[in-house]
């Protein structure tokens, strides 16, 4: 057994999976190791079905690492995450954890879409292409119905006159507006936003957020990752404030911008009031 397979299993004896329920995600005790660097310790939290949550804090707080664990792009060392309600990454195996299938790995996450910070598009593809790749290769989808889906998610997204531009004829922001179609054309369940406007010049900034928050409309349940303070504070049914791996505060937008608790996360909110002129007071 590996050393993560030991640890992870160490730290989660008790706990069944989530049986009913409307979490989509839930996380237990999680921890997470880069060498003797602990980047995420002892996160707990839920995430509910139509939920939007935004998950703020300084840089180098763990927020990108919490996500890419999610996904199980990084393998967390200790607690468990449940996708609605399956476990991610370990299954059970004589009363201890051990390493699941990529295969299974796969399945328990087919419903969780992402958008990281930089757009990742295929440069040959157009912005269809794009689209339907996963459609066609992972889904199997008869392509001319894939383009279908393609069209659509891209008109939703305001791109219907995009559809064969290439990544390099494209904006930023229309190139992050791709990589959202993209990942919404794979009908998720939940989307997770890992700092989808940082890479943008401030001026395209509005276009992706506009997107999103068509999203949190709609229903989609949405976990983000952003420095957006007026996008968190206008769109997040709660708000998870991070710092040093560790989820420090949390509570609603208001609790969250208007009476903060914690000496840190006081200090944070006014550095960034200091700089910018859109966050609530």
């Amino acid at each position: 057994m590996t050393k993560t397979a030991n640890m992870a299993a160490t730290d989660s004896e008790a706990g069944d999976p989530l049986v009913g329920g409307d979490s989509v995600i839930r996380i237990e005790c999680l921890h997470k190791f880069f060498g003797d660097n602990e980047v995420l310790c002892d996160i707990n939290m839920q995430v509910k079905q139509k939920e939007v949550l935004c998950v703020i804090g300084p840089s180098g707080s763990g927020k990108s690492t919490l996500l890419r664990c999610i996904v199980f792009l990084e393998e967390y060392d200790r607690g468990r995450i449940y996708i609605e309600g399956k476990l991610l990454g370990f299954r059970e195996a004589g009363g201890r954890l051990v390493r699941d299938s990529e295969r299974n790995v796969s399945r328990c996450r087919r419903n969780v879409g992402m958008v990281f910070q930089q757009f990742n598009l295929w440069p040959h593809m157009t912005a269809l292409g794009n689209v339907t790749e996963a459609l066609v290769g992972v889904k199997r989808m008869p392509r001319a119905a894939a383009n279908e889906i393609g069209s659509a998610v891209l008109t939703k997204v305001g791109l219907a006159d995009k559809l064969d531009a290439y990544p390099s004829r494209l904006s930023g922001g229309q190139q992050q507006r791709v990589a959202i179609a993209r990942a919404l054309a794979m009908e998720p369940h939940v989307m997770l936003f890992d700092e989808p406007t940082s890479a943008l010049d401030p001026e395209l900034v509005g276009e992706v957020l506009q997107v999103m928050k068509q999203l949190a409309n709609e229903g989609m349940t949405m976990v983000v990752v952003t420095h957006e303070m007026g996008f968190a504070a206008e769109v997040a049914d709660r708000v998870i404030f991070m710092d040093f791996g560790q989820i420090v505060e949390e509570g609603t937008a208001a609790d969250i911008f208007r009476v903060a608790q914690s000496s840190r996360l006081k200090q944070f909110l006014d550095t960034w009031r200091a700089r910018n002129t859109n966050l609530p007071e």
